[in-house]
């Protein structure tokens, strides 16, 4: 890419746009088009393809999309399946439509069976049945994935898609009926502490395991693969990780200490675990050069720092 391109970077105020910004400017990019979702619905097709071929992307960061935990997966699984099919579809057409150079697309770990083989390698998607709490959000990905695959195959584009692990960082969802595990971690430890609890109530067993990558390192993986490969090297989606996981029992604990929470956490083994383990084969990217630069302790300090700034709570 060069530094003048035209870069649209598709949900920029989020958790992984957000990041995906930062990195790109950090790097010189400054000819970024950047719209919110009250100026540019990307569930509307037409809208969408007006915008492109009026701004003219050279290439696209797909990192838009309808996300959630466990609970917003459970309880709305036709709005996760209808709009981040919508926003997928009307993104690659466009692209397609305007001759976008490169489109990199964001998936996520949970496209992979509920039960496979640890870590999970890329061949593993689609051997088996996915988890029942996400699966429609899983589905969607899939399909994304797919119509990537296809239209590279197809039309000869050049469209890479990612696979990242759990995420945390800068601008993440802390509402408790949203979000995921970590930051609702981080805001249930320190509503605890501000209230001088002696108990926090977590959902589950405590005993699965998640991997989890700080947003920045996604995106400077994201700008890494899309400076210097193409969809037919790559051969297929990438992993996205650390290559390392934690149980939530563990990953709790952690985030009391850095949130400065003294009090017990008691488990509630009645509430859904969700997959018992997530870790990604992370050797695909490793052996192309790139490696995370942020590990979990630094990542917590960081992330709670930023939930403070973002939520301006005083403590």
């Amino acid at each position: 890419m060069q530094q003048t391109a035209r870069i649209f970077v598709a949900g920029h105020r989020g958790l992984v746009g957000s990041a995906l910004v930062r990195r790109l400017e950090a790097e010189g990019y400054r000819n970024l088009l950047l719209r919110t979702r009250q100026e540019l619905d990307l569930r509307d097709p037409e809208a969408t393809m007006r915008f492109f071929a009026e701004e003219r992307p050279e290439y696209v960061f797909l990192a838009a999309a309808k996300v959630g935990g466990i609970h917003a997966n459970n309880s709305q699984p036709a709005d996760f399946l209808l709009d981040n099919l919508a926003i997928q579809n009307s993104l690659v057409q466009a692209s397609y439509r305007t001759g976008v150079r490169k489109l990199l697309f964001l998936g996520s770990s949970c496209i992979y069976p509920k039960r496979c083989p640890q870590p999970i390698r890329e061949e593993y998607l689609l051997t088996g049945s996915l988890e029942a709490t996400n699966e429609a959000y899983a589905i969607a990905k899939i399909a994304g994935l797919k119509l990537c695959e296809s239209f590279n195959r197809q039309y000869g584009t050049n469209y890479l898609a990612v696979m990242p692990t759990n995420l945390y960082g800068p601008g993440d969802n802390y509402d408790l009926e949203t979000s995921h595990v970590l930051p609702a971690l981080i805001r249930k430890m320190h509503e605890a502490k501000l209230r001088g609890a002696k108990t926090v109530t977590l959902w589950g067993t405590g005993t699965p395991c998640r991997e989890f990558l700080y947003s920045d390192d996604l995106a400077d993986a994201c700008v890494f693969l899309m400076q210097r490969y193409d969809a037919a090297q790559l051969g297929g989606p990438i992993n996205v990780g650390v290559g390392a996981d934690v149980t939530i029992k563990d990953l709790a604990r952690a985030i009391a200490r850095v949130v400065g929470f003294e009090g017990t956490l008691d488990f509630d083994p009645s509430m859904p675990d969700g997959t018992p383990r997530k870790l990604l084969d992370v050797t695909r990217l490793t052996a192309l050069g790139w490696r995370p630069r942020v590990d979990l302790e630094t990542g917590l300090e960081l992330a709670y720092q930023s939930f403070l700034a973002e939520s301006r709570v005083l403590v």
